[in-house]
């Protein structure tokens, strides 16, 4: 498995909006609430729980169980 995930920035925007990126791509814009939500929590974040936080947003999370699907009958 890759490990903890990684390579995430965000930049806040005079407009309110927050662009976050992986690895200098943008990945997603938040907007309204949800930009500022966001903006709270990193405030707080340490950098490992932002790089989370930023995957999580994204849909770019290994969850885990990639290995035992792998093994599941229906995908055999």
């Amino acid at each position: 498995m890759s490990g903890a995930p990684s390579g995430f920035s965000y930049k806040y925007r005079k407009n309110g909006d927050v662009v976050i990126s992986h690895h200098r791509r943008v990945a997603t814009t938040l907007r309204g609430d949800t930009a500022a939500e966001f903006m709270e929590d990193m405030n707080e974040a340490s950098p490992s729980d932002a790089q989370d936080s930023m995957a999580r947003l994204t849909g770019n999370y290994r969850r885990g169980n990639e290995r035992l699907a792998k093994d599941h009958p229906r995908n055999g």
